[in-house]
């Protein structure tokens, strides 16, 4: 007897059908084709082992499981629940007269209870764009892939559960239902932590906002213990808050690398990932064996915080060029190619020295001559071609410390934010994939960014001054473009142009020329 189930193989961030093709026939072998991983292969044990401790018949026969279509790699334990259901089906102990009505996964414990999979969001996605009935997987991703509307989520805790909902002609199970945009209009974005506890860091707290208006990736440099890891932490409360097409496509990636905790549902904040700087280039933009999202992809949509930015190797550092520039990663192997979204904001922070005093008001630096350029030059020109802030922090001394007043709340900051991010969508609203003023190209500046001749004299005069590089000219003009957004400014002013100057420190020459 052939019988057919339906599951999904998760393929990056999306889901990819699967039709579980299960025959069963006289003899006694039991094989797995249609290019399944070893976990995969393994399904005969659990389900055998499953089905007995579930009080259930397993068949006894030749049995052949395809997993179709063969030339797509299958990986994992998901097929478990779904191969185990073709099988009782095919020894007729289970009626498969809606079978083709519902899409199933899940991964089967020894005692026949259902464990959860990853990519339970994606998956249901699929299922209602293939026009699924339902979705039948683990009761801990139920409210996950609920949130997907016009598909009923069936969350199950035993593989009995499920053949009793078909024995029974689909009854005896409530679907579960989550409202997903009156929970995501609800959503409450409490943080535990906010820019008023910042005393002091007046200019670099404007910088941040800045950065978070336009969209641009910031670096600061300043000695240990001036607060770069405390304010970095806190670039979250300010950003605007999450669209929920962003929110969908942020949960889906944390869906796919099993981030997500059990019975979660939309995120609603967006997530700020700091890689310690050993981390290997895979583990940063993701691939390996099994490709998973890496580090630069969960934090899409969010901040990605490098600390001691040139401690991290070469090589880890130069993958982060492309998805800087094109916001996506596109990670190609002999068995696979796969692209992972990669939208995220760069918040990097580092010492200016290999001593961390150069500059310090107190403590004089101990490096020898050229070692405050030589610790730069660990950062490749390309890179920081691509940060078009860099602000410059000193420690705050210790009156100021006890004595300030409490900074201005996150709230406020982010009112600004929001307002400026609304001029940017509507400035950009013909231009697809265009959001913020920091992925503008020469044409779009040309257009949105013409300078008066005072702003091009400002301008020319610090590039000549400062001898700046010639890369530094496009990252000045975008952050005045942002700064006047803040001001709700329809045209970029001197005094935005001369703010915007001010952040481009380490692109003069005069950077740690004296040591």
């Amino acid at each position: 007897m052939l019988v057919k189930v339906y599951g999904a193989a998760v393929s990056g961030i999306d889901a990819l059908p699967v039709t579980i093709e299960v025959s069963v026939e006289r003899g006694s072998a039991f094989s797995i084709v249609g290019l399944a991983d070893t976990a995969v292969k393994e399904s005969y044990q659990r389900v055998a082992t499953a089905t007995a401790q579930s009080g259930l018949e397993f068949p006894r026969r030749r049995i052949v499981v395809n997993l179709s279509p063969a030339d797509l790699r299958k990986e994992g334990s998901a097929f478990d629940l779904p191969i185990a259901i073709g099988l009782l089906a095919g020894n007729e102990t289970v009626k498969d007269s809606f079978l083709s009505q519902y899409m199933i996964m899940g991964e089967l414990s020894l005692d026949g209870s259902v464990l959860p999979i990853k990519g339970a969001l994606p998956i249901a996605i699929k299922a209602r764009e293939l026009g699924f009935k339902g979705l039948i997987l683990p009761e801990a991703n139920a409210t996950e892939a609920a949130v997907v509307n016009n598909l009923d989520v069936y969350g199950v805790n035993s593989l009995l559960q499920v053949v009793e909902f078909f024995n029974s002609g689909a009854t005896g199970l409530s679907p579960v239902i989550v409202n997903t945009r009156q929970e995501f209009a609800e959503a409450n974005n409490i943080f535990d932590m906010d820019f008023s506890e910042v005393k002091g860091q007046e200019n670099v707290k404007r910088a941040f906002e800045v950065a978070c208006a336009g969209g641009h990736n910031i670096l600061m440099v300043g000695p240990p213990g001036a607060g770069k890891s405390m304010m970095a932490k806190r670039v979250p409360t300010i950003l605007p808050p999450f669209t929920l097409p962003e929110a969908l496509e942020t949960t889906k990636i944390h869906s796919v690398a099993g981030k997500l905790p059990r019975g979660s549902r939309l995120m609603t904040t967006r997530p700020f990932r700091s890689p310690h700087h050993t981390i290997s280039p895979v583990a940063l933009v993701g691939g390996g064996s099994n490709p998973m999202p890496g580090e630069i992809s969960l934090a899409h949509n969010g901040v990605l915080f490098l600390d001691e930015f040139p401690e991290f190797p070469r090589t880890v550092l130069e993958v982060l060029r492309q998805p800087l520039e094109d916001r996506h990663i596109s990670i190609s192997r002999a068995r696979y190619t796969i692209d992972y979204p990669a939208g995220f904001m760069l918040v990097a922070s580092m010492n200016p020295c290999p001593c961390g005093y150069y500059n310090h008001p107190v403590k004089e630096c101990t490096c020898p001559p050229g070692a405050v350029r030589k610790y730069l030059s660990r950062i490749s020109g390309p890179l920081l071609d691509r940060i078009d802030i860099q602000v410059e922090i000193l420690p705050v001394d210790l009156d100021s410390l006890t004595s300030a007043p409490a900074g201005e709340p996150s709230s406020a900051i982010r009112q600004r934010v929001v307002k400026a991010r609304k001029i940017q969508l509507d400035r950009f609203a013909d231009q697809p994939g265009i959001y913020c003023n920091a992925q503008m190209n020469s044409r779009l500046m040309a257009i949105h960014a013409p300078l008066s001749p005072e702003c091009m004299k400002i301008l020319k005069t610090a590039m000549t001054k400062f001898d700046m590089s010639a890369r530094a000219f496009d990252r000045i003009v975008k952050v005045a473009r942002t700064i006047a957004d803040l001001d709700s400014a329809p045209d970029i002013l001197p005094a935005h142009m001369l703010e915007a100057v001010s952040y481009r420190n380490l692109d003069r020459a005069s950077w740690g020329a004296h040591y």
